[in-house]
């Protein structure tokens, strides 16, 4: 199976999860393609100070040196995401205009995919690129859908005073996080602060991932309904959501 990855160039988990995710997929299984984004935390295209200052004011300033330095970090001493898939030759596909354009279309096709894999894709993804391949788009989305469509849902889940989160991995259709389950798990939250539940269901995310592409080549689907009606979305948080967030005493890190 021909495999096409469509993620954004996250600077903090995203090389790690990626790396673990080559390693555990079966060799059978052949990643040909990564489309790199530039990376939108807001859910949409902003310059790198837009975004350096809309943190800074929705999450405050411990939050925002404690990410500055997390950021310059991982710039300075550790493996970006291109330079894993130079290491692991896998093709770096650079798209210079909308997922969806017939420019970007054609890139994707030279490639041949027989399945298009979406980690921390940002864009909504329309169907002549989810026809593309012969078993269409997955996406990873660590929440338990229906619930907790949308942006940061791990901010969500704490803030809303959940006991369990979740990851699930579904077939991609025209709409937000709504196409049908491929597999779940679900995740206690307990005392977790909101990095480590990121890591926690990343990395769960990643499994899943593998399992997902296991049970797609078998054609062993048991598909999980992902309802509107029983859906909650969430878009990125205000200033007030931060403030009762760490009121109920949630800690980010």
């Amino acid at each position: 199976m021909r495999i096409v990855i469509i993620t954004q160039n996250e600077p903090f988990l995203l090389k790690d999860n990626l790396e673990y995710l080559f390693n555990i997929l079966p060799k059978k299984f052949l990643v040909v393609g990564c489309i790199v984004s530039d990376v939108s935390p807001f859910g949409k295209k902003e310059s790198f100070f837009q975004k350096a200052f809309k943190t800074l004011n929705i999450f405050g300033l411990k939050f925002f040196i404690f990410y500055s330095i997390k950021f310059i970090f991982s710039k300075i001493m550790k493996e970006s995401v291109k330079s894993l898939l130079r290491r692991k030759k896998i093709k770096e596909i650079t798209l210079n205009n909308s997922i969806n354009s017939n420019t970007s279309l054609n890139k994707i096709k030279t490639l041949n995919p027989d399945l298009l894999v979406s980690i921390l894709g940002n864009q909504i993804f329309k169907k002549p690129l989810l026809n593309i391949a012969k078993f269409g788009c997955i996406n990873l989305h660590t929440a338990l859908l229906p619930k907790y469509r949308g942006l940061m849902p791990t901010f969500w889940v704490m803030k809303n005073k959940e006991s369990f989160t979740g990851v699930s991995v579904f077939f991609v259709d025209e709409g937000i996080d709504s196409g049908e389950i491929i597999i779940q798990r679900k995740v206690l939250i307990g005392d977790k602060t909101q990095l480590q539940l990121i890591k926690l269901t990343k990395r769960i995310g990643m499994e899943l991932i593998c399992e997902a592409i296991k049970k797609i080549e078998k054609g062993d689907l048991k598909l999980i309904p992902n309802p509107d009606n029983q859906k909650t979305y969430f878009s990125f948080p205000k200033q007030t959501d931060v403030k009762e967030f760490l009121k109920q005493g949630n800690k980010f890190f």
